[in-house]
């Protein structure tokens, strides 16, 4: 089981056969981030047991998250600040390049900090109540958090630009329309369409996992040269396992599904 003693209550974790649950779970302050609540992530995720396949981030209440707890918010010199913004570094470099895939269940606010977890995630499921924002440009500060690496190669620079610049807001259905989540879901659906695809994620081999989590992200980030050379070498190593020898040997055999089936 899972090492919880050094988990705030501003999280709510249970596992669900090798489907690790977490919940956001600061109602009261529609999920905002304090440090507490971010260290725990961090906690959690540096625990995660060996038999977990898949984790289910989510908000408990109305929201998900409407990013960092500004009553909670210290005056920071120019140090102090690049030391804060590296701790969320750290620890959302943590779920992104953590130990299982991650899916997002999003309702509500995904605000500030709440969308720079969300983009760390790997696969979001929105529902119609979804809101998005980064109210930092009118707040007089700039995210911390990853955003500004994160969130352009979901939606590009000048969309992220946009929403900093003018303080737009994307509502659910043009955020999935422009990659903020790959799936919309009716309102109160999100988190039963989150088991479904963690249940498939889990069923996954596991060297697929980690080269989608892992390696493709890297590879993106490459050149052409040296992209190409490591999927060439991803692709070697993920055949060779013997997972993926069974699974050739089912689909050759007949006894798995075809595509669309």
């Amino acid at each position: 089981m899972m090492v919880t003693k050094s988990v705030p209550d501003t999280l709510q974790i249970r596992e669900e056969g090798d489907i690790l649950w977490i919940g956001l779970n600061r109602p009261d302050k529609r999920n905002a981030f304090n440090d507490a609540l971010i260290l725990g992530i961090e906690t959690v995720f540096e625990n995660i047991p060996s038999h977990i396949r898949c984790a289910i981030i989510y908000g408990i209440g109305k929201h998900f998250s409407a990013g960092l707890d500004l009553s909670e918010l210290k005056e920071r010199d120019a140090v102090q600040g690049i030391f804060h913004s590296r701790m969320w570094h750290r620890v959302l470099e943590k779920v992104q390049y953590g130990s299982v895939p991650v899916v997002a269940v999003l309702h509500g606010a995904v605000v500030g900090g709440g969308l720079e977890l969300a983009a760390a995630c790997h696969i979001r499921v929105a529902d119609k109540s979804t809101f998005y924002a980064l109210p930092e440009g009118q707040r007089g500060i700039f995210v911390g958090g990853g955003a500004a690496v994160r969130l352009p190669k979901l939606i590009g620079m000048a969309r992220m630009t946009d929403m900093m610049l003018t303080g737009r807001v994307y509502h659910a259905e043009e955020g999935e329309r422009i990659g903020l989540a790959q799936y919309l879901v009716d309102e109160g659906q999100g988190l039963e369409k989150g088991k479904e695809l963690a249940l498939k994620i889990a069923s996954n081999a596991g060297m697929t996992n980690y080269a989608l989590t892992h390696v493709l992200p890297r590879i993106a980030d490459s050149g052409q040269t040296e992209g190409l050379l490591l999927e060439s070498m991803m692709a070697a190593i993920a055949q060779s396992a013997p997972d993926a020898k069974q699974r050739l040997k089912d689909f050759l055999e007949g006894r798995a599904k075809k595509v669309g089936e």
